[in-house]
C-alpha cells in the first residue's frame, strides 16, 4: 500500500484507525452527524425570527423560506463535493486557502470564528431570556454565565460527549416541530380546539392576498430568512471527526431538502393555516402564539423550553467549531502556534477556551444592557455567514474548473449541475447583501464587517512581514491526475 493510499484511508476514516490525519478522534457516528445536520437547520431564527418576518411578509414568507432553502441546498451540495474530494476539519478555510490563496483561507477562517463567537453571545443572551420566563428573579447575566461554563465543560471532555449532547438537543427541536405540525393538521382536518372554527387553508390568501404587503416587502425578509439557515454548514466542520465521512456526509447533505420542506416550509404553512397571519407580531414566537390559539395547556412553557434548547444547541455548536477553526488557522501559520495543541481527549482545548472567553463578552453585555444584548450581535453573524457561504461556492467553482482541466481528481459526491448551481447561489447571496445594504436597520453589520476586514488585512500584513515564508496553501494548478 502506498503512502498516498494510507493518507486517503486515514482521511476517510476507514479501517485504518479511529484518528484522522489532523489528530482528531473520529468520535462522531452516523446517528450524531445526521442529527447535527438536522439541528443545524432548526434554530432560534425559525422559532423566534419567523414572527417578525410574518408581520412583514404575511403568508408569502413560505415562498421566501423555500427559495432560500433551495439556495442553501446548492451551497451544501457544493460543500459536499469539496468534502468528499478532501475531507478536513475546518473545511471552509482550507478550501479557500487551496483555491483562492492563503489570504482568503486566513480571512475565511477568522470570519467564521467571528460568526460563531457573536452567535454564541446572542444565544447565551437568548437562553438567559428564556430562563427569565420561569425565574424572573435571576439576573440574565448569571444564567448566561452558568450556561457558558456548562457547555464549555462539555466541549472539553470529548467530541463524543459534544455529539451526544447535540443529538439530544436536536431531538427536542425535531420532536417539537413534528408535534406542532401533527397538531396543526389535526386542527385543520377535525376542527378541534379553540382554533378549529377559524383554521382553514384559505387563511393563506384570505387576508389581503398571499403577498399582503407586496413582493418588495417579502424580499426584504430574505436577510432574516438567511440568518435562520446559518449553521447548516456545520456538518462540514465535522468532516475530520466523522467515523465514516464517505457515507455519513452525503447522507446528511442529501436529506437537507426534506428537512427544509418539513421543518421550515411545512411548519410555517400549517401555522399560517391554523392562525391567520395578522395575529402574529414581532418579538413573539409564532409557535407560542399558535399553541396559545389552539389552547394547549402549558403550550407557552413547552415552546419556551424548546427555544431554550435551540439556543443552547447553537452555542454548543459554536464552541465546537471555533476551536477547530482556530487550530486550522494555527496549522497554516495564521494564528498562534498554541492553538495547534490537542488535549488528552483529542480536543483543541486552548482554542475552545479562548473562544469561550470572547463569548463571555455576551455575559458582560447581559449585565450592562440586558434588553439590547441580543440585537447587538445577530446582524454581524449574518454578514459573516454570507461571506463563508460565498467562499464555499467560489471554491467549488474553481475546483470544478480544475477537475474539468484534469488538474484534480473528481469527487465521489459531485454537485448536480456542476458549477451552474453555485453561480446561481453566488448571485442570490450578492442580492441578499444588497438588501442588507438597502435596509437602514441592518446595514450596520456591513460597517462592522468593513472594520473587521480592515483589522484582518492589517493582521495579515504584520504576519507576512514577520514570517515572509508562511505557508501559502496548496496550489491546485500544480497537481496533475494520472
Amino acid at each position: 500500500m502506498t503512502s498516498a493510499q494510507v493518507d486517503t484511508e486515514k482521511t476517510s476514516g476507514g479501517t485504518s484507525g479511529q484518528t484522522s490525519e489532523e489528530g482528531y478522534e473520529r468520535g462522531l457516528g452516523s446517528r450524531q452527524v445526521q442529527m447535527i445536520a438536522i439541528g443545524g437547520a432548526i434554530g432560534v431564527g425559525l422559532f423566534l425570527g419567523a414572527g417578525a418576518n410574518i408581520a412583514k411578509a404575511g403568508p408569502s414568507l413560505i415562498v421566501m423560506y423555500a427559495l432560500a432553502g433551495a439556495i442553501v441546498f446548492f451551497i451544501m451540495r457544493a460543500l459536499g463535493e469539496l468534502l468528499l474530494y478532501r475531507p478536513v476539519s475546518g473545511s471552509f478555510a482550507e478550501y479557500s486557502r487551496e483555491f483562492l490563496g492563503p489570504f482568503f483561507g486566513y480571512f475565511t477562517g477568522w470570519t467564521y470564528w467571528l460568526m460563531w463567537v457573536v452567535t454564541g453571545m446572542a444565544e447565551l443572551t437568548a437562553a438567559a431570556i428564556y430562563v427569565h420566563y420561569w425565574f424572573p428573579g435571576i439576573p440574565q447575566w448569571v444564567t448566561a454565565l452558568v450556561f457558558l461554563v456548562i457547555l464549555f465543560g462539555v466541549n472539553l471532555i470529548s467530541v463524543k460527549v459534544f455529539g451526544e449532547l447535540e443529538f439530544w438537543f436536536s431531538m427536542v427541536k425535531v420532536t417539537a416541530l413534528i408535534g406542532m405540525i401533527v397538531i396543526g393538521l389535526g386542527v385543520l382536518t377535525f376542527g378541534f380546539s379553540a382554533a378549529g372554527d377559524t383554521a382553514a387553508v384559505s387563511n393563506l390568501w384570505a387576508f389581503d392576498g398571499f403577498f399582503p404587503k407586496g413582493v418588495g416587502s417579502s424580499l426584504m425578509t430574505l436577510q432574516g430568512v438567511m440568518f435562520a439557515y446559518l449553521a447548516v454548514e456545520l456538518v462540514g466542520v465535522t468532516a475530520g471527526e466523522s467515523e465514516d465521512p464517505e457515507k455519513t456526509l452525503p447522507k446528511a447533505i442529501n436529506t437537507l431538502p426534506w428537512r427544509i420542506a418539513l421543518f421550515y416550509v411545512g411548519a410555517l404553512t400549517v401555522i399560517l393555516c391554523v392562525v391567520k397571519w395578522t395575529e402574529f407580531a414581532p418579538g413573539v414566537s409564532p409557535f407560542v402564539a399558535a399553541f396559545a390559539k389552539i389552547g394547549i395547556p402549558a403550550g407557552a412553557a413547552i415552546v419556551n423550553f424548546v427555544v431554550l434548547t435551540a439556543a443552547l444547541s447553537s452555542c454548543n455548536s459554536g464552541m465546537y467549531s471555533t476551536g477547530r477553526m482556530l487550530r486550522n488557522l494555527a496549522d497554516s501559520g495564521e494564528a498562534p502556534a498554541a492553538f495547534k495543541k490537542l488535549s488528552a481527549t483529542k480536543t483543541p482545548a486552548f482554542g475552545i477556551t479562548v473562544s469561550v472567553l470572547f463569548m463571555g463578552i455576551g455575559v458582560v453585555l447581559n449585565y450592562i444592557v440586558p434588553d439590547k444584548a441580543f440585537g447587538y450581535v445577530t446582524s454581524v453573524a449574518t454578514a459573516a455567514g454570507i461571506w463563508t457561504w460565498l467562499m464555499i461556492l467560489i471554491s467549488h467553482v474553481l475546483y470544478r474548473r480544475a477537475v474539468v482541466a484534469g488538474r484534480l481528481p473528481a469527487s465521489s459526491f459531485p454537485a448536480p449541475g456542476g458549477a451552474v448551481c453555485s453561480w446561481i447561489a453566488i448571485a442570490f447571496l450578492l442580492f441578499v447583501t444588497c438588501l442588507i445594504a438597502y435596509d437602514p436597520d441592518s446595514r450596520v453589520c456591513l460597517y462592522v464587517m468593513a472594520g473587521w476586514a480592515a483589522a484582518l488585512a492589517a493582521g495579515w500584513t504584520i504576519l507576512k512581514n514577520r514570517t515572509p515564508a508562511a505557508p501559502t496553501g496548496r496550489d491546485p494548478e500544480l497537481e496533475k491526475v494520472g
